[in-house]
């Protein structure tokens, strides 16, 4: 008798709800809507794209939109000749996931403090973090101040200094604050001291937040570069991969005179000198920069659906 009963449930049809017409105008509107505003957000980078693999002379004369007009790989062989691309793409991915990784602990450790009502210097300390958005040492005591601490000419010198972002542990404690305080109370109950709170039941229900401060952080360290001027110059063995792409840049454009520079690629023959330009240059310069970057959003979106399931919480 259950059998039947529940093929006769499956069987039943949910009621359709019937849209008016407005409704479907709308959707209609929202869908149009939604395409031109990803045409929009698409073109820039499409044509980027276009121009880094088209002829660096031809890209002079304009005209190039969605495809390359006559495809090349020049503009990449003259920036992935340099020794160093390679050593400071290394030390840019090291820096960038630990970095993140850092950011995110310890902004979350800080803003689960500052979060807590019974912490008696919490006010305190909240004022002491955002006074520091507005008021710095300058450039000069900053420097001075990484040379005492023996950081100038260290890896670590990308890491310290910014291993807590104020903005960032202000979006954290603003998320675990609005907690349902019934969760956190049922863990003391049950015997869970702070850290066990912390790790067992604040980070897993944090999860939304922290994939967003930790794509915030990873955005951040790897496109940093003038951290990279200022401190390691000198040493070459610490130069990340948009510091060299920015003195590629720079090097191509002093050296450009008024439209082009030489490449001196070798062609198939092996004596054949292609010429490079500041566009093609810049263009190919976006890309290298900016893929690998954009290839972390996929992999985060996956954090951001499965934080939100964490967090619900049944009434």
């Amino acid at each position: 008798m259950d059998h039947r009963s529940a093929n006769a449930a499956r069987r039943v049809r949910k009621p359709r709800i019937k849209s008016s017409g407005g409704d479907r105008i709308f959707d209609l509107c929202n869908y149009i809507f939604m395409v031109l505003l990803m045409a929009v957000t698409l073109y820039p980078f499409i044509n980027v794209l276009a121009v880094s693999l088209n002829s660096a002379q031809d890209s002079l004369k304009g005209g190039i939109y969605l495809l390359p007009r006559i495809w090349t790989l020049d503009n990449y062989n003259y920036v992935f000749r340099e020794a160093t691309i390679f050593h400071a793409t290394l030390v840019s991915i090291l820096r960038t996931i630990i970095g993140t990784l850092a950011t995110v602990f310890c902004s979350a450790m800080v803003a689960y403090s500052i979060s807590r009502q019974d912490f008696v210097l919490r006010k305190f300390i909240t004022i002491a973090f955002i006074l520091t958005m507005y008021f710095n040492g300058g450039l000069i005591p900053n420097y001075l101040l990484m040379r005492d601490l023996q950081l100038v000419g260290n890896f670590w010198v990308y890491i310290l200094p910014g291993l807590i972002g104020v903005f960032n542990l202000i979006i954290i404690r603003s998320f675990i604050e609005n907690l349902p305080e019934s969760i956190l109370e049922s863990g003391r109950i049950d015997g869970a001291g702070d850290y066990r709170t912390f790790f067992s039941i604040v980070l897993p229900l944090t999860t939304p937040v922290l994939a967003t401060v930790a794509l915030f952080s990873g955005v951040f360290q790897w496109n940093s570069w003038f951290d990279v001027f200022l401190y390691n110059s000198s040493h070459i063995e610490l130069s990340t991969l948009q510091y060299e792409l920015q003195k590629i840049l720079q090097n191509s454009n002093t050296t450009s005179g008024t439209s082009s520079l030489d490449g001196m690629i070798l062609g198939a023959s092996g004596a054949q000198q292609n010429t490079v330009t500041p566009l093609s240059v810049r263009a190919t310069m976006t890309m290298v920069a900016s893929v690998p970057i954009i290839m972390v959003y996929p992999f985060l979106q996956k954090y951001f659906v499965k934080g939100m399931m964490v967090g619900g919480v049944k009434g």
